[in-house]
């Protein structure tokens, strides 16, 4: 099994419900986000649960780059070595592209996708070094098309960590001497804070609990992609990947 697991923006939502779940199963973890104090009531927390598992904090923006290398060499110092690495930090900010929100959506944009992409070269350089290793990408539901209105960056982002995740697995192709798992999880409506105000998605809604239980259960299958819950969310992307644009406007 692979015991040593660092999640990104564990303070809250999808990567405190992961957290959980994994300590249950024995994992010992590297915690990361900017809100220390949540991460460290989240520490105490699971070590009084299960006080075999070791958790580590560590305060991280995942937007400093050189921060991402250096905490994840302390979390790797710290364990002895990183076996997964769950990148799952991400931003929710947004508007329709041409109505005066571009901040918004570069600040989303750099959050989702470009320091994504600092938190799976620190990952992969280690594992590689290593030979061994799990790098899990969290995408989207709405990484399936391309999104109206305040979901258009917000989709574009997670469609691009998508790719990342699919660049990196091809690159693992015929490599031989190395166990390194490259896993693509695609979330549906899950409740967290970044989405709790979003009152369209109500009604597929599924609680943090159930949806990371979910997560969990596929990271730990190693899975190569799954969307999650798998139902109704493995067969709405089907609909989503063919269905005229027209009709993906109205599943979201």
């Amino acid at each position: 099994m692979r015991r040593n697991t660092l999640i990104t923006g564990a303070s809250s939502g999808l990567g405190e419900g992961m957290a959980r779940h994994l300590a249950a199963s024995g994992h010992h973890l590297a915690i990361t986000a900017r809100r220390v104090e949540r991460l460290e009531a989240l520490r105490a927390e699971l070590v009084a649960a299960h006080p075999g598992v070791e958790v580590s904090v560590h305060a991280l923006d995942v937007n400093d780059h050189d921060a991402v290398f250096r905490v994840f060499g302390e979390a790797a110092a710290a364990h002895g070595g990183l076996d997964r690495v769950i990148v799952n930090a991400g931003l929710g900010k947004g508007g329709r592209i041409g109505t005066g929100k571009f901040e918004a959506n570069r600040e989303t944009a750099m959050t989702n996708f470009v320091a994504a992409l600092a938190q799976a070269e620190a990952a992969m350089e280690h594992f590689y070094e290593r030979g061994a290793g799990h790098l899990v990408l969290i995408s989207s539901m709405s990484a399936m098309r391309g999104m109206p209105s305040s979901m258009t960056t917000y989709a574009a982002t997670k469609a691009g960590v998508a790719h990342l995740a699919e660049g990196i697995r091809s690159d693992l192709i015929g490599r031989k001497g190395h166990d390194i798992k490259v896993t693509t999880l695609y979330p549906g409506y899950i409740a967290s804070e970044m989405n709790a105000q979003v009152e369209q998605e109500q009604r597929l809604m599924v609680d943090t609990a159930t949806g990371t239980a979910a997560m969990v259960k596929y990271i730990e299958k190693e899975v190569v992609d799954a969307a999650v819950p798998a139902w109704p969310w493995a067969p709405i992307g089907q609909v989503m990947k063919h269905a005229p644009l027209s009709v993906v406007r109205k599943l979201v």
